[in-house]
């Protein structure tokens, strides 16, 4: 589903403060452009206040405002600051990313929605990517943390055991092609919910709470829209994917 069918999001909840928001907003993009001043007033204003009555995690622009900044950069050094208006488009794709992980679309549809990963690297349309590709992405990542990171022991475990799996699924990858390609990616999935519990359950007890406050935060512009198990759902797939972010773990699965 694109952005343009997708169902609108709800406003804003009535604890939002859209002004705090926008202050937060500008305040990141001036630091993000050097400590130079780029107001967000007027028109500015009007297009960052609507992401916050949509319901768009702070978070999540502030995310989408560092991928314009870092695509921009790699173009070569710029004679301007950017402006917001320019990170907009990148702002709708993390926030689409961000809808799809934790299944706003779906709930909000009262049908079926896969979910994906709001992972900052993972583009919004990942329907065609080279598997192969992707599992080697995946193996040198989590080998990456495996290797650099002090983990808890039973995370450790899901990390070689996810490793071990998803290594095992590489060269049948290559070539893989209809049923084949689709059983692939359903073990991908499977082992990146394994890996996601793994690192739900490794959370220290204040970093669990402090994600759990995120979480709250963030669904707060949807709990009135939700239903009851829908919103459950929410609430335990923006869980695993900050806890997944905690450990710097890879999105295992792939679309398609």
């Amino acid at each position: 589903m694109s952005r343009h069918d997708a169902p609108a999001a709800p406003p804003a909840d009535a604890t939002t403060d859209i002004g705090a928001y926008c202050r937060a907003v500008e305040a990141h993009l001036c630091r993000v452009n050097g400590g130079h001043l780029v107001r967000i007033v007027g028109p500015a204003f009007e297009l960052v206040a609507g992401w916050a009555r949509e319901g768009v995690p702070l978070r999540v622009a502030l995310h989408g405002v560092d991928r314009t900044i870092t695509r921009l950069t790699a173009k070569g050094p710029r004679r301007r600051p950017v402006r917001i208006e320019f990170c907009e488009a990148d702002v709708r794709d993390a926030f689409d990313q961000w809808r799809r992980a934790v299944g706003v679309h779906a709930a909000a549809a009262a049908a079926p929605s896969e979910v994906v990963s709001a992972d900052a690297d993972q583009p919004a349309a990942t329907r065609g990517r080279s598997l192969p590709r992707h599992i080697e992405r995946v193996l040198v990542r989590l080998s990456s943390v495996a290797a650099a990171t002090e983990l808890p022991p039973d995370l450790r475990q899901a990390i070689d055991r996810a490793i071990r799996e998803v290594d095992a699924r590489l060269d049948a990858a290559r070539g893989a092609r209809a049923e084949a390609r689709t059983s692939i990616v359903a073990d991908l999935q499977a082992v990146e919910a394994a890996l996601t519990v793994a690192a739900v359950a490794s959370l220290p007890a204040a970093i669990r709470a402090d994600v759990d406050a995120q979480v709250a935060r963030e669904l707060a512009a949807y709990r009135a829209q939700l239903p009851a198990a829908a919103y459950r759902e929410a609430e335990a797939a923006l869980r695993g994917d900050l806890a997944r972010k905690h450990f710097s773990l890879p999105q295992v699965r792939i679309d398609g």
